[in-house]
């Protein structure tokens, strides 16, 4: 009888089974309502990735040292890849390139360069990312460890540091 319980409506007696299973199942019922609901707000990978489009676009440096110049280009590839080359000149001259990414990998995103001599690619993964900006860091890096992108209209601010030095670099887009 440990399974029945009794209740009293009135002058009458009513015996019920216990259910100890329906209190289970109603409270995982619940839970995945409410996980559904979560997952559902939040952003997909696409939806997260297309806060990176404005970057598409010709950047020209506007803060170069004396006789140099600079800009970053960057293309959308797809969905979820923009592919981006920075160029360094002397003059006519190219002193610095280097390819530059930004992917999904997973549920990571990262901001992948490629320096011009070098065998092996360094991958920033993203820590942040809004409306007008985002950042990347790789603390394992010698330098930078961290890079910042922050925008402006038509001005770019791009920021490169770790272990207490930093880099800025200004950039507006090329109409």
């Amino acid at each position: 009888m440990s399974d029945l319980y009794n209740t009293r409506r009135g002058d009458e007696f009513i015996f019920a089974k216990k259910n100890k299973m329906s209190t289970t199942k109603l409270l995982l019922i619940i839970s995945l309502v409410l996980l559904m609901h979560v997952s559902n707000g939040q952003e997909s990978n696409k939806q997260k990735f297309k806060k990176l489009e404005w970057l598409t676009g010709k950047w020209i440096r506007t803060n170069s040292s004396a006789g140099q110049s600079g800009c970053e280009t960057w293309t959308k590839v797809s969905d979820l890849k923009l592919s981006g080359k920075g160029i360094t000149l002397k003059g006519k001259d190219v002193v610095f390139t280097e390819n530059l990414e930004l992917i999904v990998k997973g549920n990571d995103f990262f901001y992948v360069v490629t320096v011009s001599g070098e065998k092996m690619p360094v991958y920033f993964q993203l820590t942040a990312i809004n409306d007008k900006g985002f950042t990347c860091e790789n603390p394992k890096h010698d330098f930078p460890k961290k890079i910042t992108y922050s925008r402006s209209g038509n001005h770019v601010k791009a920021v490169i540091s770790g272990d207490g030095k930093s880099v800025d670099y200004f950039f507006t887009r090329q109409e």
